[in-house]
């Protein structure tokens, strides 16, 4: 048997005798510019205090202790038609010609006229007792004219975005102000509280099909594939317009919930009163507890150190180690009449699987039926968390694409380019935008208050000792099954670990710079009804399910939440993870196997899975 020598701990949870605490109220006012150094290769160690004031939370900061963190300053919907008719006027010619790329004559997702939207039926764990409208359609516009073109703003001034936990009095005035406004409207006003509430619902809860694209029969969704980020983009651009027009501002901006830094962990307190109070938030997740980037329905009651650590290192996996390419990160591809979670290969982004959806399900009310508000997609937009929420989820899109890391690039597919979405802007006028529109926040003109990413230095080591390599190694082998032996679809209903053959081993790191090494979960079929979630770890022990996410056995999660899906409850999709790293803090590259070890976490006895494999991916 022999040892196996692991680097250095990146963490010390013994080791905090002396603490360094940074206080910077003073910041860039744009990081247009800014573009951030890649990720370094060695390990840092970093301390961190949780010695936090009530009445000073910047107190509460993370830094190396090896170095310092250093970070430098035609009508298109004519065109859909035009496409369609095309594949369809081939007909048998498609049928029997061997194109390479049927993709080649799809088209771009279109959002229908708001008079096809139908009320949401499915998405619920119980819809008899769903506390907001089912009814989640936009008002009907006041005149028939079709949607003009988005056009870009000329406005003078850039609205920067502020970090939450560092707002002034006097801007959180000003944001309650601008919600009030907005509440005071009457609902049926396309301005309204409850009208851009239900946006939400309408795109996430079936209530658009893709008729507009000639598939009436096709449900059109904005989540589990590469629309998500700039649909969410779109919405809250025009949500943040729409607040600014009311109180007549400008140069008004949404904050953004700071959740990936230590001092912006918390809930943002401001939003716990006044007009931004939601009555259907989990009590016990107010400040000051913290956020945790990894919830499964169920409080770990971690210390305030190891839940830091715990989200920074979940942070790096799912910004750097498990977004690695466009597809990782974005989500899968998804044109016109395709199903949108049987859409060949269905896989959901890192952020969108990962923090993103486990905010959700933290701050959603786990008494109420089916998890109101942040807890269900088609009631998270009454909750006015979500908009801020998701304002640091858009910050995540331009995070990794400033990284300046190779792969780190929005879709280039015209499909992806062209989709479009339809809503009503801050003169009530009916707006279709495009996702190749939304790329540039210079731009759109907003950006975001610099907050230091401090995850880029929080890559996992903290090491096991390992006998023979895999799969020679484990102790009950009658639980581990060879690949060729999994009879798929797998049901996962208890904890499972199968043993995976790698396309190749021992890489140079000229191999490593052309292609990334990813596991592939592909196929996992579950009910859309249901919060599910379940974690991966590579090559860990019998003990996995009581691991940490500083662990490097760790790979990541899956986890989605409820929401609709035509009339069949059984959605599927994938999700991917990166393992080029991973291996190399095991020290476990020259190993021919992997051990892939799933661990069911929230309602897992109707989740299959069609395959596990590992690939090469090309970087571009």
């Amino acid at each position: 048997m022999k040892s196996v020598k692991y680097p250095k701990t990146m963490f010390s949870f013994q080791s905090f005798a002396t603490f360094t605490s940074i206080t910077t109220r003073t910041l860039p006012n744009s990081t247009s510019d800014r573009r951030y150094n890649s990720y370094p290769k060695q390990i840092h160690h970093l301390q961190i205090s949780c010695n936090v004031a009530p009445d000073d939370k910047e107190k509460l900061v993370v830094v190396p202790e090896t170095q310092k963190l250093i970070l430098p300053k035609s009508s298109l919907d004519t065109l859909n038609v035009d496409r369609r008719n095309m594949l369809l006027g081939l007909g048998g010619l498609y049928t029997t010609v061997n194109f390479t790329s049927p993709a080649a004559f799809a088209a771009p997702i279109t959002t229908p006229n708001f008079s096809t939207c139908v009320t949401s039926n499915l998405g619920f764990q119980d819809p008899n007792k769903a506390v907001r409208s089912r009814a989640c359609c936009p008002p009907a516009p006041a005149t028939s004219t079709a949607p003009k073109d988005f056009v870009f703003p000329k406005d003078q001034v850039i609205r920067i975005r502020p970090a939450a936990h560092r707002t002034t009095t006097e801007y959180v005035a000003k944001y309650k102000a601008a919600i009030q406004a907005m509440r005071d409207l009457p609902d049926e006003h396309p301005h309204s509280f409850v009208a851009q509430a239900k946006i939400h619902c309408a795109y996430c809860n079936g209530g658009y099909t893709q008729i507009a694209s000639g598939f009436p029969d096709k449900e059109l969704q904005i989540h589990n594939s590469w629309l998500f980020f700039p649909f969410h983009r779109w919405y809250l651009y025009f949500y943040e317009r729409i607040l600014g027009k009311l109180i007549d501002d400008p140069t008004f901006a949404l904050p953004y919930w700071n959740w990936d830094h230590p001092n912006g962990m918390t809930f943002p307190a401001f939003l716990e009163d006044d007009s931004a109070f939601d009555a259907y938030r989990n009590r016990k997740h107010l400040p000051p507890a913290l956020v945790d980037l990894n919830y499964s329905g169920s409080d770990r009651h971690a210390t305030c150190i190891r839940q830091i650590t715990s989200n920074m290192t979940l942070m790096y996996k799912q910004m750097i180690s498990n977004a690695g390419d466009t597809t990782s990160f974005f989500g899968s591809e998804y044109r016109a009449g395709n199903d949108a979670y049987r859409n060949g290969d269905p896989s959901v982004g890192s952020i969108e699987a990962g923090c993103h959806t486990a905010v959700h399900r933290w701050m959603g009310d786990p008494g109420m039926p089916n998890n109101e508000d942040m807890g269900n997609f088609y009631s998270a937009g009454y909750d006015p968390a979500f908009y801020i929420h998701h304002a640091n989820v858009d910050r995540m899109w331009k995070l990794w694409k400033d990284m300046g890391i190779k792969g780190h690039s929005e879709p280039t597919h015209l499909d992806w380019r062209n989709a479009s979405y339809v809503f009503y802007d801050e003169n009530e006028q009916l707006v279709r935008v495009y996702n190749k529109d939304c790329v540039s926040l210079e731009k759109l003109k907003y950006d975001y208050e610099y907050s230091p990413p401090l995850w880029k230095i929080s890559r996992s080591s903290i090491r096991r000792t390992l006998p023979e390599p895999i799969p020679y190694n484990m102790k009950s082998a009658e639980t581990v099954k060879q690949l060729p032996d999994v009879k798929f679809p797998l049901k996962l209903d208890k904890i499972t670990k199968v043993v995976v053959k790698r396309p190749a081993k021992s890489r140079s790191q000229e191999d490593k710079e052309k292609a990334n090494e990813l596991l592939l979960i592909k196929g996992i079929k579950f009910n859309s009804d249901k919060f599910i979630k379940f974690d991966v770890f590579v090559n860990g022990q019998d003990d996995v399910s009581e691991s940490f996410e500083e662990e490097s056995e760790f790979a990541g999660s899956f986890a989605q939440l409820p929401h609709n899906h035509g009339d069949d409850m059984l959605m599927k999709s994938g999700i991917r993870f990166g393992l080029t790293e991973l291996l190399e803090e095991m020290e476990a590259e020259d190993d021919e196997f992997i051990l892939v070890t799933l661990v069911p976490k929230v309602w897992f006895e109707e989740v299959t899975i069609d395959e596990i494999k590992v690939e090469l991916v090309p970087i571009i």
